[in-house]
């Protein structure tokens, strides 16, 4: 066997280890979160700090949605997500943070009562939409965006039944609906009626009646 035959060899076998890997992550997951109940899944930044109004805000949110009888569920990091399960936490609901493995800003917060350890991104995405009732994003970045356009996807595409997805936030949110709409909905690239999957909320209790009015329609 040659060198390069042997390194191709092994590079195989590694992928195929990793399956396993990937399949322990969605053991650990549903392990974890099938008894949950009723919850919601709140995103946005983990650079927000707790002087920030948006900091705020989150830890309104996860202690109404605990106090009305969901489950929180965040990254599990800090900012928003840390916020979000503090005040699930200190409201006496359920607090769940989905941590991922990265080499920069993500520390768990120490707020989560179920806290599940994730390497592959993918893997904790469907943790995040498999038990969540509404998605909830809060002024974020990338990362934010990522997970809202693949929930906005998702119910696109029904794959997934229809949610709530509320953007928190006028003022943040309300450029990026405006470029879709010119851009993308003028030219046809979405179809008409697809921004109705989204809902711009900006009081909490609002947020939380909007989410409660939809699962009982």
């Amino acid at each position: 066997m040659t060198e390069k035959q042997f390194l191709i060899d092994d590079f195989k076998l590694g992928e195929s280890w990793r399956l396993f890997k990937i399949i322990g992550e969605f053991v650990d997951g549903v392990e974890a979160l099938h008894d949950l109940g009723p919850a919601v899944s709140i995103f946005g930044s983990a650079r927000i700090g707790p002087d920030d109004p948006t900091y705020r805000q989150a830890e309104t949110l996860g202690a109404m949605f605990a106090r009305s009888g969901f489950a929180v569920i965040t990254g599990g990091g800090g900012g928003v997500m840390e916020a979000a399960n503090k005040g699930a936490a200190e409201a006496g609901g359920t607090s769940v943070g989905l941590n991922i493995h990265l080499p920069y800003e993500q520390i768990p917060n120490k707020y989560a009562d179920i806290c599940v350890e994730f390497k592959y991104f993918f893997v904790r995405k469907v943790m995040f939409i498999k038990y969540a009732s509404a998605y909830i994003a809060l002024p974020g970045g990338f990362g934010t965006l990522d997970e809202l356009f693949e929930s906005i996807t998702l119910i696109q595409t029904r794959r997934i039944r229809p949610l709530p997805v509320i953007l928190v936030g006028s003022a943040y949110w309300g450029g990026l609906l405006g470029w879709i709409r010119q851009n993308l909905e003028k030219r046809g690239l979405v179809s008409p009626g697809d921004l109705d999957i989204v809902k711009v909320i900006d009081d909490p209790a609002e947020v939380v009646q909007a989410v409660k009015g939809a699962l009982k329609a």
